[in-house]
């Protein structure tokens, strides 16, 4: 699957400030090894960077869209100590542990969290960080009608083989999980009221991210008439306000452990 870094970068300010929320609770002033998992096109690596301008910022993605878009949107000249590189963070190891791993909505993309994170824990280095945020939004109707639309018409056979329970699991999973690998660990949850512009922008939200491989799953007739009876039930849950703007909210979680020293 390829991705669309236009259509992706169409609401790249509420995109980004989960980022930097995350950012914000990671107690560190001078790592020397950061990774930006699944760093997309590099926005929020660049923000790294100028949060850590003395560490090595790597910035890992397995689209090559994603990283030619970071490369020419961040270039060496302006940034020497940032590199992008491509990876799959199903199969990536860090050589040596960094000091602060970070993933921005990234590791919903993949399943079998129980043993993902584990071994993205490992990666840290004694006493480094690992900080993750992920969308966690799957029971809204931005979501839902993804299998909604998926039942109305032809695609269905193509679509439906494609749903599947939702990735990221409620916080206590991961509390679970990571609380008898870490010396210290942070939980939470935020809803984002987010006020967007622009006709159906929830479905132009979508169209960059979730929805994508489902459209890319169809061609010709049968994408569009999917697109659209996905778009006609989003429109429907998220109606425009008086002045046309729509309020989508949207819940992420987040996690930040401290791996012990």
């Amino acid at each position: 699957m390829t991705w669309d870094t236009s259509q992706y970068l169409k609401f790249a300010d509420h995109r980004l400030r989960p980022a930097t929320d995350l950012l914000g609770r990671i107690p560190v002033d001078a790592p020397r090894r950061v990774v930006d998992l699944g760093c997309g096109t590099g926005n929020v690596t660049a923000v790294l960077a100028a949060r850590w301008p003395t560490a090595e910022i790597t910035g890992l993605d397995p689209s090559p869209e994603m990283l030619d878009r970071a490369r020419a949107d961040h270039p060496a000249l302006s940034f020497p100590a940032l590199s992008f590189d491509v990876a799959d963070a199903a199969s990536w190891r860090a050589e040596p542990p960094v000091d602060v791993l970070y993933s921005n909505a990234a590791l919903h993309w993949l399943g079998d969290h129980g043993a993902l994170f584990p071994r993205l824990f490992d990666q840290v280095a004694p006493g480094g960080w690992l900080a993750v945020q992920m969308p966690r939004n799957f029971a809204a109707p931005s979501h839902t009608s993804v299998a909604d639309a998926a039942m109305d018409g032809p695609w269905r056979k193509t679509i439906e083989p494609m749903l599947s329970a939702p990735p990221t699991h409620e916080p206590g999973f991961y509390i679970d999980l990571l609380s008898p690998l870490a010396d210290m660990l942070d939980v939470w949850e935020t809803e984002y009221i987010q006020i967007l512009e622009g006709e159906n922008p929830v479905a132009e939200w979508t169209k960059g991210t979730w929805l994508r491989p489902f459209l890319g799953a169809l061609e010709g007739a049968e994408r569009d008439g999917f697109e659209s009876a996905y778009r006609t039930r989003v429109r429907a849950a998220y109606p425009p306000m008086p002045d046309g703007r729509t309020v989508f909210p949207f819940r992420r979680l987040f996690l930040v452990a401290r791996r012990a020293a």
